[in-house]
C-alpha cells in the first residue's frame, strides 16, 4: 500500500448480457439494454453481493450498467461519467472481424481509433476512478458497474501497469473482480468470477 493511502478492496462488476456483447459488437456510447439473460445474470449478481458492506457504489451512465446495478440491489449508485466504456468512435457497433476486413491488424488495443479514444485516454479516465475509491472520505471498500473494456484498463491501472496491459485481462459479462492488496503491494484478488444462475 502506497504510504498513506487506506487499505480498501475495490469491486469490480461488468454488467449483464446485452445483445451487442453476445455478437462481440464495440458498445461504447450506444445504450444497449440487458437481455432477458443479463437481467437474470444481475439477479445472480445480488445473491454474491449481498451482505457486504460498501462505503460508496459507483455506476457507468449507461444503462446496462445502470440496470445491473438496480437488479443487484444497487439502486442508489452513483453514475460517474469517467465510468463510461471506452469511445470506439468510427468502430462503434462493429466487430472486430468486420473492421480487420478494412485494417487488417486493428485490435482496441492498438488502434488506430478514428474519432474515438486512445488507450491511454481511457487509462486517464481510469485513474482518475482509483483516485476517487482511495480517497479519505471513502471509509470501506467501493463497488463499481461498468464495462469489459474500461474494467480491464482499471485492472492494468490498479497493479500500475500501462493500459494497454488491460489486453491480457478477459472479462465476461456479469463478472466480479477485486483489487485489493497483498502487505505492501497492489494486487488483484479475484478475477473474472462468474455468479451462478439459480435453477
Amino acid at each position: 500500500m502506497s504510504e498513506g493511502a487506506p487499505e480498501r478492496q475495490i469491486w469490480l462488476v461488468r454488467h449483464g448480457e446485452t445483445e451487442w456483447s453476445k455478437s462481440g459488437r464495440h458498445t461504447g456510447r450506444s445504450d444497449i439494454p440487458l437481455t432477458d439473460l443479463g437481467r437474470r445474470q444481475a439477479e445472480a449478481l445480488a445473491r454474491r453481493l449481498e451482505g457486504h458492506p460498501f462505503a460508496l457504489v459507483l455506476t457507468s451512465p449507461r444503462s446496462r450498467a445502470v440496470e445491473t446495478a438496480r437488479l443487484a440491489g444497487f439502486s442508489g449508485a452513483v453514475a460517474d461519467t469517467d465510468l463510461g466504456e471506452w469511445d470506439y468512435g468510427e468502430f462503434e457497433g462493429r466487430t472486430t472481424a468486420d473492421i480487420r476486413m478494412e485494417i487488417p491488424d486493428w485490435s482496441t488495443w492498438t488502434g488506430p481509433w478514428r474519432g474515438g479514444e486512445t488507450v491511454d485516454q481511457v487509462g486517464v479516465r481510469a485513474d482518475r476512478i482509483i483516485e476517487r475509491c482511495l480517497d479519505r472520505s471513502v471509509e470501506g471498500d467501493v463497488l463499481l458497474f461498468a464495462h469489459g473494456h474500461l474494467l480491464r484498463v482499471l485492472a492494468a491501472r490498479w497493479i500500475q501497469l500501462p493500459a494497454v496491459a488491460g489486453r491480457h485481462f478477459a472479462l465476461g459479462t456479469a463478472t466480479v473482480g477485486i483489487l485489493g492488496w497483498e502487505r505492501t503491494n497492489r494486487a488483484i484478488e479475484t478475477w473474472n468470477e462468474v455468479c451462478h444462475l439459480s435453477t
